[in-house]
């Protein structure tokens, strides 16, 4: 889906600064929104591809303002809402009372877990399909545009690239994420030129990104 979430290309957000010495939790609740973002992905019975397609769903104001961390507790929330392990309004609910507010909290709900089959452990797969591109080739990346999730980027679409390799077939994304099946397929790692995603007056270099088939079309 497009969103505030693919910024990919886009203009106006300032420089990227980066801290060699940055740790990888700034303050300590971080740590613990890490853990529990995991944690509700095998209690709502979802999986990692519900888990991104959920920060895609959140509020542009809230993507923005919430942080990294924010963001992942932001989702495990809504999970675990469209799961039934929550009821709508319970975690601000619960806030509020434990600071001393009178406030009624709402009932459960019935828990509603996604049902689907998983082929195996984690997301490669092995699959007999004959792989449609090969090394070298030039392909188009699709112009799809759909309102669910998926792993292709907005800056690429419609763009013409390279294929440089093959890669081990993985389950879709825009399928696993919405629980309709696995449907893998062979991923490519595909090269574009600066200047073909972002014209002429982009800095000058390589980008490559790794496409699934169906994102891919003979040029």
């Amino acid at each position: 889906m497009d969103g505030i979430h693919d910024m990919g290309g886009t203009q106006g957000w300032g420089s990227v600064e980066i801290d060699p010495n940055e740790p990888v939790f700034k303050e300590d609740w971080e740590a613990r929104a890490f853990a529990l973002s995991l944690a509700s992905m095998g209690v709502s019975g979802t999986n990692l591809d519900a888990f991104r397609h959920g920060l895609e769903r959140l509020h542009p104001v809230d993507y923005l303002s919430e942080g990294y961390y924010g963001r992942w507790i932001s989702t495990a929330e809504l999970l675990c809402v469209d799961s039934g392990i929550l009821p709508p309004g319970a975690v601000a609910a619960r806030a509020r009372v434990m600071q001393g507010e009178k406030v009624d909290e709402p009932a459960d709900v019935e828990t509603q877990k996604p049902q689907y089959e998983r082929g195996g452990a984690g997301s490669l797969r092995e699959i007999e399909d004959t792989p449609k591109f090969e090394a070298g080739q030039t392909i188009r990346a699709s112009s799809l545009r759909k309102s669910g999730h998926t792993r292709l980027p907005a800056y690429v679409r419609g763009r013409t690239g390279t294929v440089i390799a093959r890669r081990p077939a993985a389950v879709l994304p825009d399928s696993t994420a919405h629980f309709t099946g696995e449907d893998p397929q062979h991923v490519y790692t595909v090269e574009f030129d600066s200047t073909e995603l972002w014209g002429e007056g982009a800095e000058k270099s390589k980008v490559r990104i790794d496409l699934f088939e169906s994102y891919m079309e003979a040029a």
